[in-house]
């Protein structure tokens, strides 16, 4: 037998980041909104991602229901979803109009304003 066999489980396991490991920062990370190597196209496209009309009204609901602090727990995991999502969209916005703007484009030739 191997000697690494007999070792405790413990000392395999990947130990934890001083980091907060939430979905956003893992996203963060992944996308690394700081590189500019979105394509001009690409980076348009991105820029055109938007929340619909209904995704929008809904969220206006859930925030008037936030403050007046009568969200359930199912609407305030829908909120959560939402705040993630606009963040993520953030981050990949973000990323667009920096690769715009260092093809010399300029977010002004996206579609997001």
């Amino acid at each position: 037998m191997y000697s690494h066999e007999s070792e405790p489980q413990e000392q395999t396991q990947m130990q934890p980041t001083p980091m907060t490991q939430t979905d956003a920062a893992v996203f963060g990370r992944l996308i690394k909104p700081d590189h500019s190597d979105f394509s001009p196209t690409a980076a348009r496209e991105i820029l055109s991602l938007q929340f619909d009309d209904d995704d929008k009204a809904r969220m206006h609901q859930l925030s008037l229901k936030a403050q007046e602090g009568t969200l359930t727990p199912d609407e305030q995991a829908e909120i959560e979803s939402y705040r993630r999502a606009g963040y993520m969209l953030g981050v990949l916005w973000s990323k667009a109009r920096l690769s715009l703007s260092r093809a010399g484009l300029g977010a002004a030739n996206g579609h997001h304003t």
